[in-house]
């Protein structure tokens, strides 16, 4: 301790130690109005929820099968690696994406995801997997086109009808769109994939139906793309064998009736509150694709009827919101392309969940956000990046007229002047 004389008496003064101020850190986080509005934020929360749900059921239903391959978490791990460039993504779009960049942007988009499509189904770079080639493998990354595909058909057509209003069309008006349209399903369908030309005709139809195409236009269109999947549902053995099979009842149950079988099994033994997350039966090599196409089955059995209530109830919420967001906007940008992607993620979950039940014969359809697929799972957090934006910066601004009262006096005077 350090001591001194005080001066003139001799006596020690003690000098006592001051404390030092902590280093403190501030860190300016953005406020939620810069995330957009009720609309916008009520869409991410439903998102971002969806997405950590999806997380702990691909942990869940892909660890037994991982762990034989080497690694139980490896499958989590590329998943969560995509959740996290895609939620980062989708919030860069929602904050800061020039919406009116995306007219410009939807060509090349599109012809850009056809492209890849095409390359991955006609040439040796394409991976096929489960009879269907639509996967590229780049390096050491797996990348499935035909996910980019909804979301450069989602733009494209919405493009197209914020320049030409659809109420104004007739057959010939809508041939340019039921040409993208038939582009992209083409494009997927020669990869053998039945199950995404399915989603991407919903698309188109709820394209056509939120940019007010007229009603005898649309009933031409539907009888038409009725009349299309009746033949490609006849051209593949498989299909007509699932058709078959679902249309008359499934009766062989170690054959085409086994993985639909083992769905119902497992959603049986969950009942209505489930067996717990983690302790599924089915996923131990009973139910092919626990993960993927079928992985609401597994929710169904380790949470129960009422985690899957739950899950439905998420995407009804989903669909009201895009409903709003599409309705209530005068952009005919914003409401075609938050109608498709309604059309896009609430059809494709409720899909999937028809399959899985046994009200829908399979054809192979992912649960958005849920199921295990990085490019799936991209390819959806960005569209709702897109619209979170274009919910809050619409590409077009309508124009307001001032109304100005016949009884002021400077309208008076202006009135005057002019006669």
């Amino acid at each position: 301790m350090d001591t001194a004389p005080e001066a003139g008496t001799g006596n020690p003064v003690v000098r006592l130690p001051v404390a030092r101020r902590p280093l403190v850190q501030r860190i300016a986080l953005p406020s939620l109005a810069a995330l957009g509005g009720g609309d916008a934020l009520a869409l991410g929360a439903i998102t971002l929820f969806l997405v950590g749900f999806g997380l702990v059921m691909v942990l869940s239903s892909s660890s037994v099968e991982a762990a034989v391959a080497g690694n139980p978490y490896g499958d989590f791990t590329t998943q969560g690696l995509a959740a996290l460039v895609g939620a980062g993504g989708m919030l860069v779009l929602a904050t800061r994406l020039p919406t009116a960049w995306l007219p410009r942007l939807a060509p090349i988009a599109f012809f850009g995801a056809v492209g890849l499509q095409l390359l991955t189904a006609l040439t040796p770079l394409g991976t096929t997997i489960g009879g269907n080639q639509n996967w590229i493998r780049i390096g050491g990354v797996s990348l499935q086109p035909s996910e980019f595909v909804k979301l450069g058909l989602v733009l494209v057509l919405a493009a197209f009808f914020s320049r030409r209003p659809g109420e104004r069309l007739g057959i010939r008006g809508v041939l340019p769109p039921v040409g993208f349209t038939a582009l992209a399903i083409g494009s997927v369908y020669l990869g053998h994939d039945l199950g995404t030309s399915l989603i991407l005709a919903l698309i188109g139809f709820g394209g056509f139906l939120m940019a007010n195409v007229r009603v005898p236009v649309l009933l031409v269109l539907a009888g038409g793309a009725v009349g299309a999947l009746l033949l490609f549902s006849q051209a593949n053995g498989s299909r007509t064998d699932r058709l078959a099979a679902w249309s008359n009842g499934c009766t062989d149950l170690l054959g085409r009736c086994w993985q639909s079988t083992q769905a119902q099994w497992a959603l049986a033994n969950g009942g209505l509150t489930g067996v717990g997350i983690g302790n599924s039966v089915s996923k131990w090599f009973w139910l092919p694709e626990a993960d993927n196409d079928f992985i609401g089955a597994i929710i169904g059995e380790e949470t129960g009827l009422l985690g899957l209530a739950v899950l439905l109830g998420c995407f009804v919420a989903m669909a009201v919101v895009l409903l709003r967001i599409s309705t209530r906007t005068p952009d005919r940008f914003t409401r075609a392309a938050s109608g498709m992607a309604l059309a896009w993620l609430v059809g494709q979950a409720f899909a999937n969940i028809a399959v899985v039940v046994g009200v829908a014969p399979v054809f192979g359809v992912p649960l958005p956000f849920v199921s295990a697929g990085g490019s799936s799972l991209l390819a959806n957090l960005a569209v709702v990046g897109c619209v979170m934006a274009l919910a809050d910066r619409p590409v077009t601004t309508a124009s307001v007229r001032p109304v100005v009262n016949p009884e002021h006096p400077s309208a008076r005077s202006r009135l005057a002047g002019v006669r």
